[in-house]
């Protein structure tokens, strides 16, 4: 059951082939039989069944979408009622969220099953689900290699069939470059499209939840569950939700690409590029025409990135100081001890490196110099999109310059574990959708083509992936020993 896709479980589902509450515990098996890739920080097996219990009296009352009795995963950064949410933090390894974020609530209401909560970066801040305070996740494409973050639990998780399907967050690449390493389908909404009600905040700017699936058929369903206005979310946006699988078979005759000549520059892996390029000629045969465009300011989004991100981050975190909630120091002697060890001794070194230098461009004489410039840089970098996507219909490249690296490989070098974002982080910057999927393997590893589109053409970008994903079968390829 466990390679089936989500309309394949559905289907079998309303055939009474299995039950929820038997595909339920088929996965709970299959996770605790691949524990050792450490995708899970809490496994809800009690909660889970009871779930599907429920699905399994709506499936029986025909009151039942496609996503009704379907076990799903959660990555640890939404809210859940009753049950830990960490955000992969020694922070908040106790805390016992109070409500649900808006996204569970829409899984929720779906009929989803929770199979529990997912791995990843400390407050979603890496690239290689290496800072997580529960310990580095392992890529199944190959054990001592990284699945990229910082929803690399989910990645992991998707691409080792422990869930059909995960949700993940995306704040400078962090669903499109683990999706790529671990060679799966993810998806980054326009900024505003998913409600960011309950996902603890990192850069709340930049942050955006989405789905992460084996193919784009996947992720337009998990999308349909996810997406909508939520008065609870001051950045959401109060537009209509389309269908996101009705046009999944459009053709793409007369489709505009853009090759953005920064993508394919020094740093990009020779092998990668030339499996973008195939992947490219894909296009070409589906009726796609091709040209070159530029992103001239492509060169400043990572120091921009840094210094905005880091800025709200240190904002952002500000809220936990030891006093309502989270990790607390024992014995403090006095309010400053208190904050000053508490916030010491739980947040990772990789947090504390942003909370510095995000204080730090905030403060007086500095702001002007670092966050304002960045915030110029940032409306610069969106109309560069702005002026490539008026002549294509998207843009496409690379995700990341390099495969799946080893665990412990850049750890000791941050400069060099933010360029893994090149690709990715701009995107973020400009608030655009983009996806990652499977285009190829590189060494046994996976690769993956980055389609870019305008804002909330989520649609067509999920088109797009699903026609490709008609003629190859890379999104269909399983690791060895996770079949």
């Amino acid at each position: 059951m466990h390679n089936k896709t989500i309309t394949e479980l559905a289907k079998g589902l309303r055939n009474k082939e299995y039950s929820s509450v038997e595909l339920t515990q088929a996965y709970l098996d299959r996770i605790q039989k691949h524990q050792g890739l450490n995708c899970f920080i809490s496994v809800a097996e009690t909660y889970a069944l009871e779930q599907a219990k429920t699905a399994d009296i709506q499936l029986a009352s025909a009151d039942a979408g496609l996503l009704t009795g379907i076990p799903i995963a959660q990555k640890d950064i939404f809210c859940t009622q009753g049950i830990k949410t960490s955000c992969g933090s020694k922070m908040l390894d106790t805390f016992i969220a109070p409500y649900n974020a808006t996204v569970i609530e829409k899984f929720n209401a779906a009929g989803a099953v929770m199979l529990g909560k997912l791995n990843m970066d400390e407050f979603a801040m890496g690239s290689s689900n290496e800072t997580s305070f529960y310990g580095a996740v392992q890529n199944p494409w190959d054990i001592k290699t990284v699945p990229g973050g910082s929803s690399g639990g989910s990645a992991s998780a998707v691409a080792a069939r422990l869930t059909v399907a995960a949700t993940g967050t995306d704040t400078g690449g962090s669903i499109r470059q683990p999706a790529s390493l671990c060679g799966i389908t993810g998806l980054k909404p326009t900024y505003g499209r998913v409600s960011r009600y309950g996902m603890i905040a990192f850069a709340s700017s930049l942050d955006q939840g989405g789905p992460m699936a084996r193919s784009a058929e996947d992720a337009a369903i998990l999308m349909q569950a996810m997406a909508g206005f939520d008065s609870k979310d001051s950045t959401s946006v109060d537009k209509a939700v389309p269908n996101y699988s009705a046009g999944l078979n459009n053709s793409l005759e007369g489709l505009k690409i853009g090759l953005p000549k920064e993508f394919f520059g020094e740093g990009l892996n020779s092998d990668i590029a030339a499996a973008i390029e195939t992947a490219v000629n894909e296009y070409k045969k589906l009726g796609a025409e091709v040209k070159e465009v530029s992103l001239p300011n492509m060169k400043l989004a990572i120091p921009a990135y840094y210094v905005i991100a880091s800025a709200e981050c240190s904002a952002n975190l500000s809220r936990y100081d030891g006093v309502r909630y989270g990790y607390r120091c024992d014995n403090p002697t006095d309010l400053n001890d208190l904050y000053i060890r508490s916030r010491g001794e739980a947040f990772g070194a990789e947090v504390k490196r942003r909370i510095l230098m995000g204080t730090y461009a905030l403060s007086a004489g500095y702001y002007d110099a670092y966050y304002i410039k960045a915030q110029k840089v940032r409306r610069l970098i969106s109309e560069d999109f702005s002026k490539a996507l008026s002549e294509v219909d998207v843009l496409m490249g690379p995700v990341s310059p390099t495969t799946a690296f080893a665990i412990g490989a850049k750890t000791n070098d941050p400069i060099e574990m933010y360029l893994a974002d090149i690709y990715t982080i701009a995107v973020n910057l400009a608030g655009l959708p983009a996806m990652s999927l499977p285009a190829g393997l590189v060494d046994n590893k996976p690769v993956g083509l980055q389609v870019i589109g305008n804002y909330f053409t989520e649609e067509r970008l999920l088109n797009i992936a699903h026609q490709y994903q008609q003629v190859t079968d890379w999104h269909q390829q399983t690791p060895k020993g996770f079949e």
